[in-house]
């Protein structure tokens, strides 16, 4: 059977992503990009935790021997610099010598670290006790963190991926991390946080929890809102977002926690906002406006998080690529087939820029060029799909 120009343009996407990860290589591990000059004035030239171990997972079992010594290298370049307390960094610089934790903390770097190390563990040519004291320690630090009935952990704002958005308290994105990090860990509790996951982020089923705490935060978040389709993206004290976390709830889904009536109505509440249109996928789905009731001064800081933008409505690639798997998972697999078709028009725009996002509005290419996530999560979105998705590729 002669190739079809889908076929051709999605086997031109794997190997432009293997390449891609192969010149951002260093001796150390992944850069977050290429080093250009706009990426080296913005930090961008580091091994940042987030970055890194979702490449990881693409690369280990890549079988490319540069790209599966590089995971290890990642790896093991987050671990030297791993905080007494724990922490893995939000990035270290590849000669090891600068490690950053953000303003607030940055919480879900551990949580990443530890997803990969498993993967690597699993699949890697390492062994099933490699980096034993490290884990021991990133756990015990997120440990600390968590509610001793909720088994949430919480947050501050501003210090997750969306590092210059308001979600604080209990964060959609981190807790789906968390239980993953749980089920892949086999730690203590993972029931209750499934648990208390879906009924504080998801306040509209009528399923009461019985901890009474958890009754007042979900009549707080219920107060004046509708059922949205999704997960709410945060829930505080007296507080919620409901702006449409496209991330954290594509996460929900593939972490296990949604079942399978929520899943659905997931991935048709993105879909009908036309989300993933023309390629997936905006990571907002109701974007905030500087007259929003949750708006913050620092989200016009660099005029990144302005209404389409960033973390606030703009369109990701590599998100795009955890919508596929998900959509995998689901065994929609025509549509998971054509998201991975857009999701390689979207990194082959201006010459396989790999573009790290576009506005949400005009889809001008914004952020950085050559952008190594974008080319991993394509990666792991095909291996997922030839995986029939049984194996979700990571």
């Amino acid at each position: 059977m002669a190739d079809t120009p889908s076929s051709v343009l999605v086997a031109s996407c794997r190997e432009a992503s293997l390449a891609l990860l192969e010149r951002n290589l260093t001796p150390h591990g992944i850069l977050a990009a290429s080093p250009t000059e706009a990426a080296v004035a913005r930090r961008y030239t580091r091994i940042f935790g987030r970055d890194a171990a979702i490449c990881v997972m693409a690369m280990c079992g890549s079988g490319l021997p540069a790209l599966e010594q590089g995971a290890v290298a990642s790896l093991d370049a987050l671990a030297a610099r791993q905080a007494a307390n724990g922490q893995i960094p939000k990035y270290v610089d590849p000669q090891g010598h600068d490690a950053d934790f953000w303003y607030l903390g940055c919480i879900d770097a551990t949580l990443w670290w530890l997803i990969a190390v498993h993967h690597v563990r699993r699949h890697g040519a390492v062994g099933g006790a490699h980096w034993a004291r490290e884990v021991q320690l990133a756990i015990q630090w997120l440990l600390a963190q968590e509610h001793q009935h909720f088994r949430l952990l919480q947050q501050n704002e501003a210090s997750d991926w969306a590092d210059i958005m308001p979600r604080s308290g209990y964060v959609l994105y981190t807790n789906a991390l968390w239980f993953e990090v749980k089920r892949r860990f086999g730690l203590q509790h993972a029931d209750a946080t499934r648990h208390h996951f879906n009924h504080l982020f998801n306040p509209f089923q009528r399923d009461l929890p019985e901890y009474h705490r958890a009754r007042l935060l979900r009549h707080y978040a219920r107060r004046g809102r509708r059922d949205p389709g999704l997960y709410l993206s945060f829930v505080n004290l007296s507080f919620v977002g409901d702006e449409g976390d496209v991330f954290g709830n594509v996460l929900a889904v593939l972490c296990g926690l949604a079942d399978e009536s929520m899943a659905h109505s997931i991935v048709r509440t993105i879909g009908a906002a036309g989300a993933a249109l023309p390629w997936p996928v905006r990571v907002t789905l109701h974007p905030m406006n500087a007259s929003h009731e949750l708006w913050r001064a620092y989200m016009g800081r660099h005029r990144q998080n302005l209404t389409h933008q960033y973390h606030n409505g703009g369109l990701w690639p590599f998100v795009g690529g955890f919508w596929v798997m998900a959509l995998a998972q689901l065994g929609l697999q025509d549509q998971a087939r054509a998201a991975l078709h857009s999701l390689a028009e979207a990194n082959a725009h201006g010459d396989w820029r790999f573009t790290e996002w576009f506005h949400g509005k005009t889809l001008a290419p914004m952020g950085m060029a050559g952008q190594s996530w974008n080319a991993a999560t394509f990666l792991l979105a095909q291996r997922a799909l030839e995986g029939g998705g049984a194996n979700n590729g990571w």
